[in-house]
Parts: structure tokens; sequence; C-alpha cells
């Protein structure tokens, strides 16, 4: 990793991430989430204040060391046990079946291989397990979509591989999920370029 993507950058996701203008996803994407979790893309721990009381224990897979050094205060606090067990959401060390649910919030626009790690979470996951996402990616309006191709080398550049185009529900079925849950909208006040947004349930 160059100074940028492993100091730079870890910081200034989590100044955009963290906007208090995400919380009511966040809140809403944990809801439902029990038992053992496994958390791709843990970031800097801002989805440790809306763990459910059902959740036991989280596991966070996250390959910024920066990254958890800024989540260090909000891991020390939480009342849910939260270890960091992975590095690499596209190769998970855990065994098969290992999880009761699964979280992602920000992370599958950037994974290189995100087929290869929405295979490894449906390998981790108990039978029945579910995958709780919110994720930014392909516009529904063609209008925005060309934006979205026209910006996208640039996002990917400046953002870490972030990518604004990847459409995130038709990804995760091709993985072998059923979505049981879905809502797809513009984040109000940022571009919507930016800003078209999924938040599911998928098993």
């Amino acid at each position: 990793m160059g100074f940028y993507t492993d100091r730079v950058l870890p910081h200034l996701t989590d100044k955009v991430c963290g906007a208090r203008a995400n919380d009511p996803l966040r809140r809403r994407v944990c809801a439902g989430l029990r038992g053992d979790v496994v958390e791709i893309g843990f970031g800097s721990g801002n989805n440790v204040g809306f763990y459910p009381e059902a959740v036991h224990r989280v596991s966070g897979v996250e390959p910024a060391d920066i990254g958890w050094k800024i989540a260090a205060n909000k891991v020390a606090v939480s009342r849910v046990p939260i270890e960091r067990a992975g590095l690499d959401g596209q190769a998970l060390p855990f065994s098969d079946d290992s999880f009761d649910t699964a979280l992602s919030t920000f992370t599958l626009c950037t994974i290189p291989d995100v087929a290869a790690a929405l295979t490894e979470i449906r390998r981790v996951l108990k039978p029945g397990g579910s995958l709780h996402f919110v994720e930014h990616g392909l516009a529904p309006d063609e209008s925005v979509r060309v934006w979205q191709h026209r910006l996208d080398p640039i996002q990917q550049r400046i953002a870490g591989g972030c990518h604004l185009a990847r459409d995130i529900p038709a990804l995760i079925a091709d993985a072998g999920f059923d979505t049981v849950e879905l809502d797809r909208f513009y984040q109000p006040g940022a571009p919507k370029a930016f800003a078209a947004l999924s938040l599911g349930v998928a098993r």
C-alpha cells in the first residue's frame, strides 16, 4: 500500500462514512443482526453503536491498521465483544457455517474481487443466515448512470479502488443469495452519481 492509501484514505473514509447523515442507514441495516456476526469492511467501527441486543459477538474483517486504531475507543466501550479476525474479505479465515449473520456497509464497492467476497460470505454463514447490507452503486436512472461511468475511473484512483457503478443487488443474487428485503434510493443532499444506495437483507 502507498502512503495515501495506507495512511490518509482511512481518515478520509472515516469522515465521509462516519457522517451523522449515515446514522439512520446504519440503524436500519443493523436491525435484525443476531448471534455471531461477521462484519466485512469493519473500517473505523462506525457500526459499533448500532448492534442490536441479539448480537453476541462480532468478528471484524478490515485490512487497514489505521482504521482499527481509529476504532479503538468505540471497540473498548462496546457492550458486544469485537475482535479483528481477518484482513481480506475475498479469503475469510473462518470455517464453513460459522456465523448467524453478516454485515457489509459501504464496502462491496471497493473489494477488488467482489464475487469472491460474496461467495466467501455465503460459505461462512450458517444455513438460513443472512447478509445485511447498505451500499452505494449503480443508479436506477440512465442519466445518472452515464455520469457514474464517466466518473468511475477518477473515483477508483482517489478513493482506494471504490467503484461507482457496481450493481450490488445483482452481484449478491449472482453469488447465490435470495434477497428478501431491498430498498433502492438516493441519499438526500448528495450528488446522485455518488448517492444511489441499496439497503437490504439477503439469505
